[in-house]
Parts: structure tokens; sequence; C-alpha cells
């Protein structure tokens, strides 16, 4: 049987696209993995090609005992959505990518014009890294066990989803 999407999107997810689209794209990342760079970029391309009828939601998967910089960069996208600018620290954060670090996060912070005491803070904060767990939790449950891993429409994805033809299939 084919894994399923644990929780459902919800409203505690982040999403970009039409609220009543057609296809529902769920990724669970890792904002230092090479090859959810790669997926960004095909995201990216869907989301032109199918407009309205894609919903783009995205939950954090850090793979901190791969990637030292990997939950620290899921807070930072997570802090920035406390100042609504999630997708912009996710786009910032994969464009960037090669250069990630604390510093980096700051840098991305400061171009996105976000309030850095409260960005410092935030980063800090139970409640965001509560958010990353349970997204990460979610994964688990969803039989995640690598990134990037797709969900189309509450179906596990697991074509190449570097084939954008077969991707867009779905």
């Amino acid at each position: 049987m084919m894994p399923t999407l644990i929780p459902p999107v919800n409203a505690l997810d982040h999403a970009t696209g039409a609220e009543h689209a057609t296809i529902e794209l769920v990724e669970y990342g890792d904002f230092q993995c090479p090859y959810c760079r790669e997926a960004f970029f095909i995201v990216k391309e869907i989301q032109q090609q199918l407009g309205d009828k894609l919903r783009f939601i995205f939950r954090h998967f850090p793979l901190s005992e791969a990637h030292e910089y990997a939950m620290d960069a899921a807070l930072a996208a997570e802090a920035a959505a406390l100042q609504q600018q999630f997708w912009p620290m996710h786009d910032a954060l994969y464009n960037r990518q090669v250069d990630l670090d604390e510093a980096l996060l700051v840098i991305l912070a400061t171009e996105l014009g976000l309030d850095l005491r409260k960005f410092s803070d935030d980063m800090d904060s139970p409640r965001l890294l509560s958010k990353v767990e349970a997204d990460f939790e979610s994964g688990v449950r969803s039989g995640v066990n690598g990134t990037p891993t797709f969900y189309v429409n509450g179906k596990r994805y697991d074509g190449d989803y570097q084939d954008l033809a077969s991707f867009l299939a779905c």
C-alpha cells in the first residue's frame, strides 16, 4: 500500500498557491540537502506550469546528523514566518545553500528586512522547535526516510522528481 500523508494538510502548514487547487504537492525537505535544492528549482517550474491548479506545502525534515545547519535553517524559516516572510526565507535558503551557516541566516534576515532582535529571539523559541519537530514526526509517520520526499494529493510520490513530465502526470 502506498504511504499516505499523516496528518493531512492543515492550517499549521506553510502553503502557497490556490487554496482550492486540484493538485496538492507536499514536500518534506531539509534546507541543507543538495537534492532538496535540486527539487526546489523543479518545484518552481511546476508552480509556473500549473499556476492555480497547484497548491505547494513545505514541511521540515531536517537531517541534522548529516547536515550541520539544517535545524538552524528550519528555525530561521519559522522565525521568518512569524514576520510573514516564510516563503522568501525558504527561497533564499535554497538559493544561497552553498553558503549556509549561522552567519548567512542573519544576513538573509537582514536582506528580508526582518526585525533582527525578534528574529534572534524567535530562533531560540521552544515553540518554533516544537513546530519543526512536529513536521519531522509527521514525516516519520508518513513514511519519509530521506529528503526530499513528496506527496501528491496525500499519496507518496516514489517516482523521479527530476523527471518533470512524470511528476506532472500524477
